[in-house]
């Protein structure tokens, strides 16, 4: 699966790790997703999001019908 921010389209960025040496070995930085229960469009979803469209409120989160009874 794509790591990539259903709501903003954040995608990993490329790049090269540089040793002390200067060699160049190819990495990655992914973004930072996590799977949230949101609404989305007035149904309940699962969605990927990084966490700076979470932080920034861009998604609304689903709530429970009804909360587990402790």
């Amino acid at each position: 699966m794509a790591k990539v921010c259903e709501i903003c389209g954040k995608k990993p960025g490329f790049g090269h790790s540089v040793s002390h040496a200067h060699n160049l070995t190819p990495r990655r930085w992914n973004p930072n997703l996590r799977r949230v229960r949101a609404n989305v469009k007035g149904t309940v979803k699962s969605v990927r999001i990084c966490t700076s469209c979470l932080k920034a409120g861009k998604v609304m989160k689903a709530t429970r019908k009804n909360p587990p009874k402790v």
